[in-house]
C-alpha cells in the first residue's frame, strides 16, 4: 500500500480531531441538557438569527445539510417545542425555522457547555495559532462572514 502524502495526513487528522471533539460535545451536552451538539448548532444559528428564524434552507446551507437533512434533524426539535416552523405568508414554498423561547434559553445555557469544552481543548494554542487555524478551518469549509 502506497503511504499517503502530508495533505492526506493532515485531513486525515482533521477528522479525527472532529470525531474527538464531536465525542465530547455530545457526551456534555447530551448529559446536561440532553440535546446533540448538532441540535445546539442549529439552535445556536437561530438565536443569532433576526428575529430568531432562518429560511430552512439557509439554515441548511449553514449546516452543511441537505434540505432533506435539515428537515430530519429540525423534526425532533419540533416535537420538544425549542423550534417551531412558519411558512412564508408570500410564497409557500419558503419554510423558516424559528426557535422559542424555551429554545432560546436552552441554547444560552448549552453555550456554557460548549465554551468550556471548546476552551478546554484549545488550551495549548497560543492566540496567533487559533487565528490561523480558524482562518484555515474556514477557508476549507468555505466559510465567509455572511454564512459563519
Amino acid at each position: 500500500m502506497n503511504e499517503l502524502n502530508s495533505h492526506a495526513e493532515l485531513c486525515l487528522r482533521m477528522a479525527r480531531a472532529n470525531a474527538a471533539l464531536l465525542r465530547r460535545f455530545d457526551n456534555s451536552l447530551g448529559g446536561h441538557h440532553g440535546i446533540s451538539f448538532s441540535d445546539f448548532q442549529i439552535l445556536n444559528h437561530l438565536s443569532r438569527a433576526p428575529g430568531g428564524r432562518l429560511r430552512r434552507v439557509d439554515l441548511a446551507e449553514r449546516l452543511g445539510l441537505t434540505a432533506s437533512g435539515i428537515t430530519r434533524s429540525l423534526l425532533p426539535l419540533e416535537k420538544i417545542g425549542l423550534v417551531t416552523r412558519e411558512a412564508d405568508p408570500r410564497d409557500a414554498r419558503v419554510g423558516f425555522a424559528v426557535i422559542t423561547a424555551t429554545g432560546k434559553e436552552l441554547a444560552l445555557n448549552a453555550s456554557d457547555v460548549v465554551d468550556l469544552i471548546s476552551r478546554e481543548a484549545l488550551r495549548p494554542f497560543a492566540p496567533d495559532q487559533l487565528e490561523a487555524m480558524s482562518s484555515i478551518l474556514g477557508q476549507i469549509a468555505g466559510i465567509n462572514l455572511s454564512n459563519s
